[in-house]
């Protein structure tokens, strides 16, 4: 909008120029003698619209990105794990920010928008996050190139991932780990998980965001690292 509202502006100060030359003469008049106040009074408004215009434009929107927080680390988990995409919530599904979830009504901003789809974003840090906490094993997400085949799956589904009206960001999943060749189940839990925003920014947001993935990593390692006897 703003290019093309320049544009426009500049080919009106061009015909304006050219139409009032600097040399005022008579007020001109139409046929029956009488100064042309309306064409007057009709180019000024115009000229004023497109003044205004010319200065119409609006914020590049922000990207956001999950990232990955360091945890405690644990010892032996399967040799290699592949991260299924995570199920995800239809309203979660979207390039703006969930910044609040309350009273049956979602509050986002277009110019708060997420770095890349939310799905492949979660699987690709819960990925980061397992690979920092199970340094034994070699995680590969399944948004990525890499299709061998694991010794072990983590599914995970996100039911809800947002803040709520107390103003803490809570996270709702259930996840499960199987076996990569037979499918044997090796666990499966819910998880419900808060944390508190350091401030009402959505940068804050963001980073409370990757701390309950961290903590939700966390179990995921643990119970990888433990499997059934």
């Amino acid at each position: 909008m703003k290019d093309a509202a320049s544009g426009l502006f500049s080919a009106f100060v061009t015909w304006w120029a050219e139409a009032h030359p600097t040399d005022r003469g008579p007020r001109p008049a139409d046929a029956a003698g009488k100064p042309k106040f309306f064409g007057s009074f009709f180019q000024k408004r115009t000229f004023f619209l497109l003044f205004s215009l010319s200065g119409c434009t609006s914020a590049d929107p922000a990207f956001y990105t999950l990232s990955v927080v360091p945890g405690a680390t644990f010892s032996g988990s399967p040799p290699t794990i592949e991260v299924r995409r995570p199920g995800l919530a239809g309203y979660l599904d979207r390039s703006d920010i969930v910044l609040k979830n309350q009273d049956y009504k979602l509050s986002v901003n277009s110019q708060e928008r997420w770095g890349e789809p939310l799905g492949d974003m979660i699987g690709r840090v819960i990925a980061g996050d397992l690979t920092q906490r199970l340094p034994g094993s070699s995680i590969f997400d399944q948004s990525g190139a890499i299709t061998a085949n694991p010794d072990a799956r983590v599914e995970v589904d996100i039911l809800n991932f947002d803040p709520t009206g107390g103003g803490n960001v809570t996270l709702n999943a259930e996840y499960a780990i199987e076996q990569g060749v037979s499918h044997r189940p090796l666990a499966a839990r819910h998880v419900s998980l808060s944390a508190a925003p350091a401030g009402p920014g959505a940068a804050d947001l963001v980073a409370a965001e990757s701390g309950l993935l961290g903590s939700l990593a966390d179990q995921i390692a643990h119970d990888a690292a433990s499997p059934p006897s």
